[in-house]
């Protein structure tokens, strides 16, 4: 039985992160720990349970957002589809990764709600790659996605509105992490 073609990940781990140090933070907001793991070990580590084909944007030297997209685009451009991960949502559940995935070739672009608040990653079909290979600057895929017929996918991850900019951020996520543990202990 074959398996059904499925949208690429793409983690975009190539921000500088400037909040973050401005905030009080120690160093690069992806390296910094979160019960004991760095960030984006985390947010790896969600990306891999999903089982989903992904492509980590770590490259230094993108002026922006938009520039780090249009690279990861092209450099995944046989892909069914993508789904634009920032790399500082450590607490994204794999289930989030998956319901968006399963869009493809429904829905031209969607993106996840917990609570009323969009959240990340956001599901870009195959027919916006020319679109998102062309994007530069800091506004990331807003155009592009603003431009589509997208669905907003209601989801209980509040994994998909937690993201890394500051250290009270990282604060907060430890202790969502730690009632997550608490919640379904290993």
């Amino acid at each position: 039985m074959a398996t059904a073609p499925m949208p690429t990940v793409i983690v975009l781990a190539s921000g500088r992160g400037e909040r973050f140090g401005a905030s009080g933070g120690k160093g690069n907001k992806l390296q910094a720990l979160l019960g004991g793991k760095p960030v984006l070990e985390h947010t790896l580590d969600a990306v891999r349970a999903s089982g989903l084909p992904w492509h980590l944007e770590d490259a230094a030297g993108h002026p922006g957002m938009g520039d780090s997209i249009a690279c990861a685009v092209r450099a995944t451009a046989d892909a069914n589809g993508w789904l634009i991960l920032p790399a500082d949502l450590p607490l994204i559940a794999p289930q989030t990764l998956l319901a968006l995935a399963q869009g493809l070739g429904v829905y031209e672009a969607a993106a996840p709600v917990f609570e009323g608040r969009r959240g990340h990653p956001v599901h870009f079909g195959a027919s916006s790659g020319a679109k998102l290979m062309r994007l530069e600057g800091n506004r990331g895929g807003a155009g592009v996605l603003a431009s589509l017929f997208a669905i907003e996918l209601i989801v209980n991850d509040v994994g998909c509105v937690t993201d890394i900019d500051t250290l009270a951020d990282l604060h907060a996520a430890e202790q969502l992490l730690a009632a997550r543990q608490q919640a379904w202990p290993h």
